[in-house]
């Protein structure tokens, strides 16, 4: 919850500006209210708009929610899903995030799909069993051809502000546990096709060694986003 509509509009100037490389894929996912500003002003530049949330019914007595259809009518083809804060703040559990799940894939949507542990759960070394059971509640019940649409986010919850790092050689290897996990309910070819995100406190300083890892495949970004400068330096440490 970041950033009004001059704001937005003062990042995407700077970002515009900026130049891509050709294998790599930039996504911004503003607030509601500057979706649709979000995906005009981009419609020409190499940046994809995401949401950051939706609701799993087409429409009804849900005030205050916003709908794949929605979204899709404004341009908006891709969403996160069970984000840290959605799970934590507003009591978003596995059943309910495979129910969105289904309704974004049944929209033709992307799915970004957040998975992570809390600090009780690392301490405890119980991280591997709270990952495979995000994963099986929320994304292994889906079809092998809906694979096509789902990018997996690991954040690491309790490295997030919490003064708590985790370690390029951590990240890798929950990334490899997802792939692992996703090759053993589908195929090798499907947990290797798949992008695998890491969301723990990505900064210009340690991108370069976190994305250096095997199995991970970019960032989901957060305060740093806010940037464009620090944004960038996150984005060209993939060169």
């Amino acid at each position: 919850m970041n950033n009004d509509m001059t704001e937005t509009e003062r990042l995407l100037i700077n970002l515009k500006k900026q130049v891509f490389a050709e294998d790599i894929s930039v996504i911004i996912a503003p607030a509601f209210t500057n979706l649709q500003h979000a995906y005009e002003s981009t419609r020409e530049h190499p940046i994809e708009v995401a949401a950051q949330n939706m609701h799993q019914s087409k429409n009804g007595a849900f005030t205050g929610e916003v709908s794949a259809e929605m979204l899709k009518s404004v341009g908006v083809k891709t969403v996160i899903l069970g984000h840290s804060e959605r799970r934590s703040y507003f009591n978003e559990n596995d059943a309910l995030l495979a129910e969105k799940v289904n309704a974004a894939l049944e929209n033709d949507m992307t799915v970004i799909f957040c998975i992570g542990e809390e600090l009780e759960d690392r301490k405890k070394n119980n991280h591997f069993n709270v990952i495979k059971e995000q994963l099986e509640g929320g994304l292994l019940h889906i079809s092998k051809e809906a694979w096509k649409d789902i990018v997996i986010a690991y954040e690491p919850v309790w490295a997030i502000g919490t003064g708590e790092t985790a370690s390029a050689e951590q990240a890798q290897e929950v990334h490899s546990f997802i792939r692992k996990t996703v090759a053993e309910s589908y195929s090798d070819k499907i947990a290797d096709m798949v992008s695998i995100l890491y969301g723990g406190s990505v900064k210009p300083d340690n991108a370069k060694e976190i994305f250096g890892q095997k199995d991970v495949d970019g960032g989901l970004i957060g305060g740093a986003s806010l940037d464009v400068e620090s944004f960038m330096a996150i984005i060209n440490a993939f060169e």
